[in-house]
């Protein structure tokens, strides 16, 4: 029972990293209806701001104020420059093009920064609790936690409640229609991508901390897992994305803990085709949208 205790609270604290990294995914899936496969080479970059900033500052939060603000300039200046000119009609062009991205993002993080390991500070203690004797959540752990918890329910107020959010989901579903009810729809669709990006540079700044470090690959592996945590939950809810990464962080862990660290990428990949093949928009999808 200890044993599974254990791994039970590790399961939640790596869970809620991947979480706030599947928000990002969720985020610009339900602004532009499309996978940003350079969300974690983005979120990098914006990391090396951030952490450029903290260190000259010895500010651990103007360092991710920093590294917010340069992701909502960095995921702007992408899609007016890049992702605006590709055509849309064949969904493989986004995927080839995001790569792409991936590619040049980190020759220039490497050249610029180096590939080495850059150890990064966490802004409180990642030595887990005690509760019982047993290895709880570490005070980190509980920022983390209340981080992603912040950003749901301010992404939940943001397409539910305000008019700038319901333009967005317009815009991402019926572009056609929704100019011709006035919306700028270019211009919701850079809101789209400045905010995933700000979202992605806050998982990022919550991700390098637990172990990953600064270096331009850092993000590879976490991207894969967040981008499993956000189909198992749900593409379009933010609320599924949290959930989804925990589940997954809970199954890693207990993988891990019982069967071994060389089985962990089949479970991920088990967990992600059951979901797929049992409910293929994810455990909180809704009901499909008419098309007008």
């Amino acid at each position: 029972m200890d044993r599974f205790l254990f791994l039970t609270f590790d399961g939640l604290s790596t869970g809620a990293v991947y979480a706030a990294f599947a928000l990002a995914l969720v985020l610009i899936w339900r602004a532009a209806r499309l996978v940003n496969f350079a969300q974690g080479a983005m979120a990098v970059t914006t990391a090396y701001v951030g952490y450029a900033v903290a260190s000259a500052t010895g500010s651990y939060w103007l360092g991710l104020g920093a590294a917010v603000l340069a992701g909502l300039a960095l995921g702007a200046l992408v899609e007016r420059v890049l992702m605006r000119f590709v055509g849309h009609a064949n969904p493989l062009n986004d995927v080839i093009v995001a790569l792409g991205l991936v590619l040049l993002i980190q020759a220039v993080l490497g050249m610029v920064f180096g590939n080495e390991y850059r150890p990064a500070a966490a802004p409180f203690d990642t030595d887990a609790l005690s509760i019982g004797g047993i290895a709880a959540l570490s005070p980190y752990d509980l920022w983390v936690l209340g981080a992603v918890l912040v950003v749901v329910v301010l992404l939940a107020l943001l397409f539910t409640r305000t008019p700038i959010g319901l333009r967005m989901r317009a815009s991402a579903f019926a572009p056609e229609v929704s100019r011709l009810l006035g919306v700028n729809v270019n211009r919701m669709l850079t809101v789209g991508w400045a905010l995933a990006a700000a979202v992605g540079a806050l998982a990022g700044m919550l991700v390098i901390p637990t172990g990953l470090g600064l270096h331009p690959h850092a993000m590879d592996l976490v991207f894969v897992v967040a981008f499993t945590a956000a189909v198992v939950g749900g593409l379009d809810s933010p609320v599924g994305a949290v959930v989804g990464g925990l589940l997954v962080g809970l199954i890693l862990s207990y993988v891990t803990g019982y069967l071994g660290p060389d089985t962990t990428p089949l479970a991920v990949l088990v967990l992600l085709l059951a979901v797929l093949l049992v409910r293929p928009g994810g455990l909180f999808s809704s009901a499909r949208a008419r098309h007008v």
